[in-house]
């Protein structure tokens, strides 16, 4: 894997998570910019009550190609580890051998507060049975101390314990961190290296619900088709869609891996992903009718062999080509294979945009961070441009970008 093993020394150095514009800190997001006063993500900018979701990057040091299916395969038990434990949800991702990419929705914090048992059950997400099981000892011997009445703050005394690991829940650098971060270390010691897995710091994107967050959620499933590995996503088993389906394991070799899976979590984001702005929740019974208008979406025919299907725009004319195009709006958000054809590209607005969504929500989001532009800037939206043209009019991005879009 291009790798120089030697032998471990036990030490990886932190993930350095920033707070440059378009880079998360702190769940904050864009420079500073949150979707409360508090900075940590609870509600998104531009209208209160919005789903508060961003696109994350994360690539190999040097690019380097480092991941194999067991890495890829830990990667998701990782993310999925912190996921439960953070509260947060990824509505897509796609692990690449060199870089990864979430859609991750950071949800509220419960409005009073985590129960004993709901901390032990997120914090057994990530600790040993062995460590939760000292918490929980914890926790029992501060309740029978304030009934006792051996303490005169009964609520902070109990909420101290709690805030020792509820300040990393419900955030977006902190999910970040701690899924990266424990995988540089199993990494490292799996391969006897040490020193930085990560190139720099973790990017993030703002995406509002609706057309931007469903359209991402497809830019993401359909890295391995950009990248020439597959024809359809369907087959790519490290990516959300690939798992909500349960996609074909052509490999023999990672059989008996975990290669099939049940997908409901992957199958859950994705329906949230698409419904979101219509007060959907996390609710796998939508699947099937939300399938077929991601698969839309991403340019695929819908055949009697879900999964078996080409790509328009990749030299091979797709099976129900004439059922697409035959729909007044195609099930997507053009009337026509164009955004299809769009997400087929690499589209830089989608990881250096800063905040892509309509254009009311791209300028709320500019007005709560008008400080970090000049006076001359009268507005945030801006068009997209070069491979992002198609959706041009739809989505709109806070950054305009002129080099390689």
């Amino acid at each position: 894997m291009g790798w120089g093993m030697r032998k471990p020394r036990w030490i990886v150095k932190p993930v350095a998570v920033g707070g440059d514009l378009g880079e998360a800190s702190g769940g904050a997001g864009v420079g500073g910019l949150s979707g409360n006063e508090n900075g940590n993500g609870n509600s998104a900018p531009g209208r209160a009550g919005k789903p508060v979701i961003y696109h994350c990057i994360s690539r190999v040091v040097e690019r380097r190609f480092a991941f194999g299916p067991d890495e890829k395969e830990k990667l998701r038990t990782f993310m999925r580890m912190y996921e439960n434990f953070s509260g947060n949800r990824v509505l897509s991702y796609c692990f690449m051998c060199n870089h990864i990419h979430l859609l991750v929705e950071i949800t509220p914090a419960p409005a009073g507060g985590l129960t004993d048992e709901e901390l032990l059950r997120r914090v057994g997400c990530i600790r040993s049975e062995a460590q939760v099981a000292v918490l929980a000892k914890e926790l029992a011997e501060a309740r029978k101390a304030v009934v006792a009445g051996v303490v005169k703050d009964a609520a902070s005394y109990v909420a101290a314990i709690h805030e020792r690991f509820t300040w990393r829940m419900h955030d977006l650098s902190q999910f970040m961190q701690g899924f990266l971060q424990r995988f540089s270390l199993w990494f490292n010691s799996k391969h006897e290296r040490s020193g930085h897995l990560w190139e720099d710091r973790f990017k993030s994107v703002i995406v509002e619900d609706g057309v931007a967050a469903r359209t991402m959620a497809a830019y993401i499933d359909l890295n391995p088709v950009r990248a020439g590995i597959v024809e359809d996503p369907a087959e790519y088993r490290w990516s959300s869609y690939g798992e909500a389906i349960g996609g074909p394991v052509k490999d023999y070799r990672l059989m008996g891996s975990g290669a099939k899976g049940n997908g409901k979590k992957s199958r859950e984001g994705l329906v949230r992903a698409c419904l979101a702005h219509e007060g959907v929740g996390f609710e796998a019974e939508r699947w099937k009718d939300v399938s077929r208008i991601y698969r839309r979406l991403m340019g695929m025919a819908l055949g009697k062999n879900k999964g078996r299907a080409a790509v328009e725009g990749r030299g091979v004319v797709t099976k129900n080509t004439a059922e697409m195009l035959e729909s007044e709006d195609n099930e997507t958000v053009l009337p026509d294979l164009g955004m299809a054809g769009m997400l087929l590209c690499r589209i830089r607005y989608f990881t250096d945009g800063a905040v892509i969504g309509s254009r009311a929500f791209v300028n709320g989001a500019f007005e709560r961070a008008r400080e970090r532009f000049g006076a001359r800037r009268k507005d945030g939206a801006r068009r997209m441009r070069g491979s992002g043209a198609a959706a041009k009019g739809v989505l709109w991005s806070l950054r305009d970008l002129r080099k390689r879009v």
